[in-house]
């Protein structure tokens, strides 16, 4: 633990100087400011009510946990959520969440930290998503006897816990009563490591994404513009994916489909340099929020969607989806598009072996990784074809995410039996 410990605190030390420079790493440190002091005054008003402490990296995992902390306030009302965050990233986006009590920042994994942060918030079942496993946070949760529970993890064999070095890793696991794992390879690695305190139950996001697609709310501007022609939607896209989409999109001939490009940032500077973008390419293209309130939107062949909060709903229109990421750390939300039975597109630069919704809609068919720009215009153009072609691709996709619902179910059912 000391090599351990030692890590952590020069990790730390890291963010604290990128935080002169980097808003993220600002946020970071700023929300963890007296941090036992905010929390007190956050968990005063709850009473002696039941607690259920679920910790989320960020905002991704958050939409994993979300089914799950609805599933338990349905079930017992009475019982308080207690919601924490690592990333500024996911605590920005759901610090006012009304599904939760308090929500607040995982402080700093330091033995005295974990020990005081257990004792305040004083939980009755622990819940974290997919992974996090900070060793002081953990090891304070197994000395409690808190009944502790990892939900929709997944195991590569790359991953510490199964290297020679990665023994503290490994043992920081019996902490959980149970690890929920998405698939039986992961059981298999777990099981073969001398870890038998695991069973599978799939993906909670499965059922996050069908039950926003259950929800779904027609946007109306999207309803008018999206028809006569056909429709790709790139989502969360960076500055290397909106240059190779572009590439291939200029391959297009006059009756291009529409491309509604939605970045996964929107401040004014990162709208300006795709803006840039744009122009360079020689493509004509709308801001929405410059036409959103008009009756007649003339039909430049992008449009640029600077508003956040709107790209879920979004994918309803495609007729077939590009997702960002591939050429950074890794690949955004896949699902989201399939849910709407549309085709996905991504960069497959990035190592996407642990994306394992990735492979599963590789292998049906309804999802392509590319490298190249002339790669990306043949895919389009299959994609497109056979959706106007009303080929078997949509029931294929249903017919997956079917077979991958409950997973909320299964979880529920354990931890509380």
């Amino acid at each position: 633990m000391g090599i351990y410990n030692l890590v952590i605190r020069c990790y730390a030390l890291l963010i604290h100087l990128s935080a002169f420079r980097n808003l993220k790493a600002r946020q970071w440190v700023q929300g963890r400011k007296d941090w036992r002091k905010k929390l007190e005054a956050k968990l005063s008003a709850l009473g002696n009510s039941p607690r259920v402490w679920m910790h989320c990296a960020s905002y991704g995992e958050f939409e994993q946990g979300r089914p799950l902390l609805e599933a338990i306030k349905l079930k017992f009302p009475d019982t308080k959520i207690v919601l924490s965050f690592f990333s500024p990233s996911g605590y920005e986006a759901f610090k006012t969440w009304s599904g939760a009590d308090v929500v607040c920042y995982l402080p700093f994994d330091s033995a005295a930290n974990a020990r005081n942060f257990i004792q305040l918030v004083k939980p009755n079942q622990v819940i974290f998503i997919k992974y996090e496993f900070w060793l002081n946070f953990l090891n304070a949760i197994k000395r409690s006897q808190t009944p502790a529970y990892l939900v929709s993890a997944v195991f590569k064999p790359h991953h510490a816990f199964f290297k020679w070095y990665g023994g503290i890793f490994k043992d920081s696991l019996s902490a959980f009563k149970t690890i929920f794992v998405q698939d039986a390879a992961s059981l298999k690695l777990l099981q073969k490591a001398g870890i038998n305190n695991a069973i599978i139950s799939g993906d909670t996001r499965f059922d996050r994404v069908m039950q926003i697609r259950s929800r779904f709310e027609a946007l109306p501007f999207f309803e008018n513009y999206c028809k006569a022609r056909q429709v790709i939607v790139a989502g969360s896209t960076w500055a290397k994916d909106e240059e190779l989409l572009l590439q291939a999109y200029k391959q297009f001939g006059e009756n291009k489909p529409k491309l509604i490009l939605v970045p996964h940032e929107v401040d004014k500077k990162r709208i300006s340099e795709t803006e840039a973008r744009l122009k360079s390419s020689g493509l004509t293209y709308s801001l929405f929020s410059e036409v959103k309130d008009k009756v007649e939107v003339k039909a430049e062949e992008v449009l640029l969607v600077d508003t956040i909060g709107l790209l879920s709903r979004l994918f309803h229109y495609a007729d077939v989806a590009y997702i960002g990421g591939g050429f950074d750390s890794g690949i955004h939300n896949l699902l989201e598009p399939a849910v709407h039975l549309k085709p996905v597109l991504f960069c497959g630069q990035a190592d996407y072996s642990k994306y394992n919704e990735a492979l599963e809609l590789i292998e049906i068919g309804a999802a392509k990784a590319l490298t190249q720009a002339d790669e990306l215009a043949q895919s389009l153009n299959h994609f497109l074809d056979e959706k106007e072609n009303k080929g078997p691709l949509e029931k294929n996709i249903q017919a997956y995410f079917e077979s991958r619902s409950g997973s909320t179910q299964k979880v529920m059912e354990v931890v509380f039996a």
